[in-house]
């Protein structure tokens, strides 16, 4: 067993998906086999093993920049080519924290809110006119 786990622990991430889609199937080889190719869309059982080495880079990058940094990062890049309000939505329906959320909110749409004490204001100003000392 501590083999196992050694192997699968190399694998980082993927082998964690692995190891949980086997154990949701019943350990039938062939739900797994049918999972990594629905994983894999038309290439099959190959694009579903790609997938997971795909997660595998995906996780390196995620644990070291931070889940924020990278969503941040992703999101402004889109927002070059997509509309800002869809992507407003898409957040919305994310699967992450409302505090996540709105951070990325800000970041792609930043709202800039004046407190009624900082605008400017209307001001009276009285000329006078002073006769010049002699």
């Amino acid at each position: 067993m501590d083999e196992l786990v050694k192997k699968i622990s190399g694998l980082g991430l993927p082998g964690i998906l692995f190891v949980i889609a086997t154990a949701a199937s019943g350990g039938s080889v062939a739900a797994v086999v049918a999972m990594l190719s629905s994983l894999g869309g038309p290439l099959g059982l190959l694009g579903g093993l790609g997938l997971l080495g795909l997660v595998g880079v995906l996780g390196e990058y995620i644990a070291g920049f931070g889940i924020e940094n990278v969503l941040k990062l992703i999101y402004t890049e889109r927002s070059k080519t997509e509309s800002v309000r869809f992507l407003l939505k898409e957040i919305q329906e994310l699967p992450i924290s409302d505090e996540l959320k709105l951070k990325l909110k800000h970041h792609i749409s930043p709202v800039v809110v004046t407190e009624p004490d900082q605008g400017p204001f209307p001001r009276t100003v009285e000329i006078v006119d002073e006769e010049p000392l002699t």
